[in-house]
């Protein structure tokens, strides 16, 4: 590829030593990329320094619901919609299900500055909520080149930093991105995991009232939580299930004893084969009892796993509000939400596991079921938060076969 069409395809790269005086003096934030490719912009959020794998994410609203989602923990979202920040932020729409929870994404780039809330549920400023979660900001990058990027040449280990006072040691950040590890062979999901069993409450939310109690007297579901989001519980309880959320860690002893009616292995962070090195064992005991399971994004990718599949790393991932997925038996096309970087290698789903959903961006995985278990599983969110709500049925389909 020559290089005149390597820039007007990945954007032009630019090193340090291509800054001018005039722009590093200007710049409050800046973004380092693995190669040395260097970004800079006006810091927002919170002040720091902080390494993580950047994606893009198409959402055009929702801000706040993605960078609360534990699943983004150890990664830095790229807005592809400009703005951002006009609705603010509030408690309500918070996703993290636990205190350690609220341990994800890491930094956020967009290409307008943070706009002050004018919507009438904002309780704080977007800015204001960053700083306080300790989310690392840089506005006013050429976001357009950055996804050029991860499409081309896949998801990037950076660096960002905020520093109010303008003392940015791009240097520094080079090498703190050059080595960064990647997200292949990583496990994160213990660091948002909640410490303790415990009931969860809440139900749909419904405006003017908010958020509804969930049933007392509904079949018991056990959520084995490795990153939960915490519309997932709501869904489920407002689907009729009384909610059981279990640390990942838990054994199969420890979720059999609960008596459960139904499991849900849940969304989270890293690399599935390395979570599954402590989690795999728990699912297929919960399996090989006849329990009914259902899977969710990374918890898919692990029942591929405890099934015999395998899982693989993507180039750019799906991250965004606006997918398409095919239900293969029913044939109707749901536009979803999605957030994962690795994906069930369909080749490897054993004889007795059927493909029930498709991607129609790129053909992969996006569900199956057992034909000999009452075992489900589907990559993408039909919780949304944000994002269509195309498949809620998926909980009310769930808990009323239990």
């Amino acid at each position: 590829m020559s290089d005149t069409i390597e820039n007007q395809v990945r954007g032009p790269k630019r090193r340090i030593e291509d800054l001018t005086a005039d722009e590093i003096n200007a710049a409050t934030g800046a973004i380092l990329l693995a190669d040395g490719s260097v970004f800079l912009g006006k810091g927002a959020g919170a002040s720091g320094i902080a390494t993580g794998e950047l994606c893009f994410n198409t959402a055009m609203t929702g801000h706040q619901e993605i960078l609360a989602d534990p699943s983004y923990a150890g990664q830095i979202v790229c807005f592809t919609f400009p703005h951002v920040g006009n609705v603010g932020a509030n408690v309500q729409d918070e996703e993290a299900a636990s205190e350690p929870a609220r341990k994800a994404a890491v930094g956020m780039v967009s290409r307008a500055p943070i706009t002050a809330p004018a919507s009438w549920r904002a309780e704080q400023s977007f800015d204001e909520w960053l700083a306080a979660r300790g989310v690392i900001a840089v506005t006013g990058v050429d976001t357009r080149t950055l996804t050029r990027r991860i499409r081309q040449d896949g998801m990037p280990m950076v660096a960002i930093a905020h520093a109010r006072d303008g003392k940015l040691d791009l240097d520094a950040l080079a090498k703190l991105a050059h080595d960064a590890p990647g997200m292949e062979g990583r496990e994160l999901t213990r660091a948002v995991t909640g410490a303790a069993a415990a009931d969860w409450q809440s139900a749909d939310w419904a405006w003017p009232e908010g958020y509804a109690q969930g049933p007392k007297d509904g079949p018991k579901v056990v959520v084995l939580d490795y990153g939960v989001k915490a519309n997932i519980l709501r869904r489920l309880a407002g689907a009729g299930a009384c909610v059981h959320v279990m640390p990942g860690s838990s054994t199969a002893q420890d979720v059999l004893a609960e008596k459960p009616a139904g499991v849900v292995v849940s969304n989270g962070p890293g690399d599935p084969a390395e979570t599954g090195k402590f989690a795999l064992d728990t699912i297929r005991g919960v399996i090989e009892a006849g329990i009914p399971v259902l899977g969710i994004c990374l918890g898919h990718q692990m029942l591929a796993l405890a099934v015999g599949a395998t899982t693989v790393k993507m180039t750019q991932g799906h991250h965004g509000a606006n997918h398409p997925v095919k239900n293969i038996s029913s044939g109707q096309v749901e536009i979803v939400s999605m957030n994962h970087g690795f994906a069930v290698d369909r080749d490897t789903l054993p004889t007795n596991a059927k493909e029930t959903h498709v991607s129609l961006f790129d053909g992969t995985n996006c569900g199956f079921m057992l034909t000999d278990k009452p075992v489900y599983s589907v990559q993408h969110h039909p919780e949304a938060s944000p994002g269509p709500q195309d498949s809620f049925a998926v909980f009310e389909t769930f808990v009323t076969s239990l």
